[in-house]
């Protein structure tokens, strides 16, 4: 799980690999805290015990079986309030890397969950640390289902890569990791060099119910709505019964 030799500039290049461990992200975190940082180290593990997601939930994954890490990249060239251009950018890598071997049906649920239909293939959580008004430090955790074949009776939704490509064999999951590094890069890069406008408009083309009328929920209150932009915030923009309203991360929740 630690011998993938991506074919990157920084990223990836410097790995740290836990055979188990409660968190990667919590492991990264402590590694920035004690300011022994390699721009784009990796911790990556074999057996999650005590991963999260967005809302606080946890990530279910079976040991050896699907790809869990952390990566820690220095963005100050960001401003604390540009967020979530970080989010896109990882966001697109993912699904750049994903769209080689399931093309159809691949979305991005926002804020970044990974989806093929309606059900979860992966997501992101990504914790940002500051210094004054910039970016110090990100850490981008995550996760995502590739030869798990079964799930727990609460996780109905959940998808591998190899359920929804069904393939008969096992994926190689250093090879995918090392395909994935490259694939974060691309676009890590891009936003550093200014293209962040241009990466938002794919994120659009590849976001989840993206100008479709469904139900959401937010404080067991049920309403249609229609998703028609992002803000710079990272708030996500419906209309309403006419009028645009803004929601944050933990504010509303998607209906199936």
């Amino acid at each position: 799980m630690h011998n993938f030799q991506p074919k990157t500039l920084f990223l990836g290049k410097k790995t740290i690999y836990l055979p188990s461990c409660h968190s990667t992200n919590d492991i990264a975190a402590e590694i920035i805290q004690n300011k022994q940082v390699f721009d784009g180290t990796i911790v990556i593990t074999s057996d999650q015990t005590a991963g999260r997601g967005q809302r606080g939930n946890s990530w279910e994954a079976l040991p050896g079986q699907n790809i869990t890490f952390s990566l820690i990249v220095k963005p100050d060239f960001l401003n604390a309030n540009e967020q979530f251009k970080l989010n896109i950018a990882v966001s697109l890598g993912i699904y750049s890397f994903l769209n080689q071997y399931v093309a159809d049906k691949l979305t991005v649920k926002w804020p970044n969950d990974v989806y093929v239909s309606d059900r979860k293939m992966g997501g992101v959580l990504i914790e940002n640390t500051l210094s004054g008004s910039r970016i110090a430090y990100s850490v981008i955790g995550i996760g995502l289902n590739i030869n798990q074949l079964s799930f727990s009776e609460t996780n109905t939704r959940a998808v591998s890569l190899r359920l929804a490509t069904q393939s008969l064999d096992e994926f190689d999951i250093e090879k995918l990791i090392g395909e994935l590094c490259e694939s974060l890069e691309k676009y890590y890069l891009q936003l550093k060099n200014g293209h962040s406008l241009r990466q938002k408009e794919a994120y659009l083309e590849i976001l989840y119910r993206y100008q479709e009328y469904h139900y959401f929920s937010k404080n067991d209150t049920r309403f249609l709505g229609k998703i028609i932009d992002i803000a710079p915030t990272g708030h996500l923009m419906l209309e309403v019964n006419g009028e645009v309203e803004y929601f944050d991360f933990k504010e509303i929740s998607f209906e199936i």
